[in-house]
């Protein structure tokens, strides 16, 4: 039996030694350098103000025209070549006019470079060499599954200081991705490599999926036979911790003891993070639940056209809560201005939903849901609103737990007792979140940097203890 888990070790460790010193290595960087998103505050300030007296057709009129027969939520916003309605169902969104409700999906790089310049010239970005580089469904940095349904994406580069580059949606015109010289820079050696990354394989999910899965399994495996082989070995001598090895080999032993658990922890949580579904529940709404959530409503008999919209308006959005639409105009990153069906013009109005508004919707999810309480910004369970500080409600429904954005009525999370074990075994155990981690994040910092440069140390011995190994065996 031993003879066995130690020939597994040798051979797994000499396979994986090297993949586990980058993912330690890279796991440094990614706490530093996030893998590139467009942010909220980002995608604000790319807004221009959206004209209140601009003619525009109804929202009916735009659902209409979109074709988009379920249509949860609507949006207005002005666009380098115009204002636009983005009509947005479950599974696509799609632009129309909205002087005329024709076609606004982007087909030229004419117009997304139109755009780009508009998008630039609100955030003061430079764009005077800005040019189209590509029209494409994927690249290295477009590859997560959120960019589906706005592909194919154009790829503009600013030509400016940092290398800005930025990705326009083709089905709604807007910004859905930028990027600077100095995070592909360092994502290159960090999410890209960590995350096995490469366009041709993460362009394919379900591959990408089973490839990565498979590889954190057996590195997994690997670790957990050197662990059993490395407390079997521990010696005693005088009270101290020992080991009968020399050279690298004690280095790996004595390293190994001191990041058992760090080591296995981390990995199994790294392996986790691919579960998607096969041990724990993925927290998505049933098709009841999403039918509460996101209805459909009757968007002829839901028009909210007769209220101004705010002059400080960068947004204005549509959406059903509760078998009642309502009316949000953004109007700053965290403020907005919201009407309800009810409203008469000039009634002052709540700037979010309220507990009441959010347990009436809440209680149609299950029997027995309790109050919403308002959600405090260091749960242990925390959800963030779109909006930087809105608040955030929880309702209980027995083992369910269903926290809702105040600002949009959008349901952040559903936490069922999977769900919040693998919050836990997952999330805690690889990034460290710890509540009271990250209310000191110099400690938090600390520890990854130390932890994963310990795990590192112990891999470079496995790679030099294998690479010996491998070379012997080759030489014989």
């Amino acid at each position: 039996m031993m003879g066995a888990i130690v020939l597994s070790h040798r051979w797994l460790g000499i396979a994986f030694c090297l993949l586990l010193a980058m993912w330690f290595a890279t796991g440094i960087v990614m706490h530093f350098v996030p893998f590139p998103s467009l942010t909220e505050a980002e995608r604000f300030a790319g807004l221009a103000p959206v004209d209140p007296g601009e003619p525009r057709i109804s929202v009916a009129d735009a659902v209409a025209a979109s074709g988009i027969g379920d249509a949860t939520r609507v949006r207005l916003v002005h666009r380098g070549d115009g204002p636009v309605y983005v009509v947005s169902g479950p599974a696509r969104s799609r632009a129309v006019r909205a002087s005329d409700g024709q076609d606004a999906s982007v087909t030229s790089a004419e117009v997304a470079l139109a755009i780009v310049r508009a998008y630039a010239h609100q955030r003061g970005l430079d764009a005077l060499r800005a040019a189209v580089v590509a029209r494409s469904d994927y690249d290295q940095w477009s590859v997560p599954n959120g960019f589906d349904r706005h592909r194919p994406l154009f790829h503009a580069a600013l030509g400016d200081a940092a290398g800005t580059e930025i990705y326009v949606s083709s089905e709604t015109g807007e910004i859905v991705l930028d990027t600077t010289r100095s995070e592909r820079g360092w994502n290159l050696v960090g999410a890209v490599l960590h995350w096995i990354y490469p366009t041709i394989l993460r362009s394919n999910w379900a591959l990408w999926d089973r490839v990565v899965w498979t590889l954190s399994l057996l590195a997994l495996i690997a670790a957990l036979l050197g662990a059993v082989l490395g407390i079997v070995r521990v010696r005693f001598r005088k009270g101290r911790i020992s080991t009968s090895y020399r050279g690298w080999h004690a280095l790996h032993h004595l390293i190994g003891l001191a990041a058992t658990v760090f080591v296995l922890s981390w990995i199994f949580s790294g392996w986790l993070s691919m579960d998607h579904g096969r041990l724990f529940s993925r927290g998505q709404l049933t098709p009841a639940e999403a039918s509460v959530v996101n209805p459909t409503p009757n968007w002829t008999a839901a028009s909210l056209d007769r209220q101004p919209i705010s002059p400080s308006a960068r947004e204005v959005e549509w959406f059903a809560f509760n078998d009642d639409v309502y009316r949000r105009d953004r109007v700053a990153l965290g403020g907005q201005v919201l009407i309800g069906r009810g409203d008469a013009p000039g009634d002052g109005r709540a700037t979010f939903l309220d507990a009441q508004e959010i347990g009436n919707l809440t209680a149609r999810l299950g029997a027995g849901c309790a109050a919403p309480f308002r959600l405090a910004g260091n749960d242990d369970y925390s959800a963030q609103s779109s909006i930087p500080g809105a608040p955030v409600y929880r309702t209980t429904c027995g083992d369910l737990w269903f926290d809702v954005d105040a600002a949009n009525g959008n349901v952040l999370q559903k936490l069922d007792p999977s769900r919040r074990v693998y919050r836990w075994l997952y999330s805690a155990l690889h990034t460290l979140d710890f509540p009271i981690l990250l209310a000191h994040a110099w400690m938090r910092d600390t520890l990854i940097v130390g932890l994963c440069t310990l795990g590192l140390m112990f891999s470079i011995t496995g790679i030099v203890i294998g690479w010996r190994r491998l070379r012997a065996s080759l030489a014989a």
